[in-house]
């Protein structure tokens, strides 16, 4: 079955760095375009960024734009988010999520399978 599984959350202070991982199986990774959703309490889940199934394209929340940067490596069916000049506002759970789609999906609902998250905590 397909798994994906998150890592790299952690506490940062507000200007530091993180770089989070998804590390896909059970799927044909270089077939699907994968994102990055993430959910603070009380909030709904929103999408950060997205990248097409080869790479070449890649879409961002404005909220993230020029601090957050998506990437993949399909030989080793992984996905990347390097978040530099973290916020306090980006405090979240981090979702990765994958759909078998050309496109890069930019809603919840357009994709079809979830990891189970890694948490994000950005103190001021």
């Amino acid at each position: 079955q397909v798994q994906l599984v998150e890592s790299g959350g952690g506490l940062v202070q507000a200007g530091g760095s993180l770089r989070l991982s998804c590390a896909a199986s059970g799927l044909s990774f270089s077939s699907y375009a994968m994102g990055w959703f993430r959910q603070a309490p009380g909030r709904e889940r929103e999408f950060v960024a997205g990248i097409q199934s080869w790479g070449s394209s890649t879409y961002y929340a404005d909220s993230v734009k020029g601090r957050f940067t998506i990437s993949r490596m399909n030989t080793k069916n992984t996905m990347y988010l390097q978040m530099n000049s973290l916020k306090p506002e980006d405090t979240a759970v981090y979702y990765c999520a994958a759909d078998n789609t050309l496109a890069i999906p930019t809603t919840r609902a357009g994709y079809d399978y979830w990891g189970q998250g890694t948490q994000v905590t950005v103190s001021s």
